[in-house]
């Protein structure tokens, strides 16, 4: 089991280029990726993508990833010549005016601003991929350690939270016939009352009681909810994502649940109802971050 929620880095200095990958992930739906990437180098985003995607099937991913080539490489000084020529005419067409000599010589054009243009050169594509990749596997796998023990710890906290429900259901199953058994006294009491001396009719007063033990009977329904209660055990043991699984079958323990309060008739079975689907709601929320 994995949590949707995590974060692996990894970074690595080869032939003079310092590599950063970063990838960190929150809950989603769907699979969802994204990447922060130096400029031109828009042709890592497929890679990096298909590398964590081994790893994480759901969740809001991103991808960062900064690429700091060795000092003065991949930069180019470009000579304006236009410009050049230009600075050029018009000297010359000053030293005449103002009595100069033309002595112009290459190395009083240099000294003109911006004869010359530092540009970035083309990133080698090849190269920058065959650098970054191993080091966004090992990225990947850091991120998918952290959210494999983050999924250890929610499927241990669940499993607990099962555990508690199925206590509170139990609970529930042994107040049935005390609630059966107190109904009967009262409508006996009751019948005795309107009756005054006359003989209570024991078959009448059996039927009334048998009647209500139907009414409030919930033998059905904490039967289901502790086959969802196993199926929901054995998903968070599964290898594959179960998030979606999950949230279906806490659906349907919430479900069984309303309907145990809904025949509830004694304020303790109502109470432990009560308490048990406040358990299923923290359940729900954690497994919102299941993938």
């Amino acid at each position: 089991m994995q949590s949707m929620t995590g974060y692996g880095r990894a970074q690595n200095t080869v032939d003079g280029y310092r590599i950063l990958v970063e990838y960190k992930s929150v809950n989603h739906r769907y699979f969802e990726f994204s990447a922060r990437l130096p400029r031109n180098m828009g042709f890592l985003e497929a890679p990096l993508k298909e590398t964590v995607g081994k790893v994480a099937a759901r969740g809001k991913v991103e991808a960062a990833v900064t690429v700091i080539p060795p000092a003065g490489e991949n930069m180019v000084a470009q000579l304006q010549l236009p410009l050049a020529k230009q600075y050029l005419t018009q000297l010359r067409a000053a030293a005449e005016p103002l009595g100069l000599t033309d002595d112009l010589t290459l190395r009083d054009l240099l000294r003109l601003p911006e004869l010359f243009q530092l540009e970035k050169e083309q990133e080698d594509a090849e190269l920058i991929l065959s650098l970054v990749l191993p080091v966004a596997e090992e990225a990947a796998a850091e991120f998918a350690a952290m959210r494999r023990t983050e999924g250890e710890r929610l499927q241990t906290d669940i499993l607990k939270k099962l555990d508690e429900i199925e206590t509170l259901v139990g609970q529930v199953e042994a107040l049935s016939p005390q609630t059966v058994a107190r109904y009967r006294q009262r409508l006996a009491a009751k019948m005795q009352e309107v009756l005054a001396d006359q003989q209570i009719d024991e078959g009448r007063l059996l039927t009334e009681a048998a009647i209500f033990a139907d009414r409030i009977a919930v033998d059905e329904e904490t039967t289901r909810l502790r086959s969802h209660l196993a199926q929901y055990r054995d998903l968070l043991r599964a290898a594959e994502p179960v998030g979606r699984k999950l949230d279906f079958l806490t659906q349907e323990v919430n479900r069984e649940l309303n309907t145990i309060g809904s025949k509830a008739q004694d304020v303790l079975a109502a109470q432990l109802v009560v308490d048990g689907k406040s358990v299923v709601e923290k359940i729900r929320e954690q497994i919102q971050n299941i993938e």
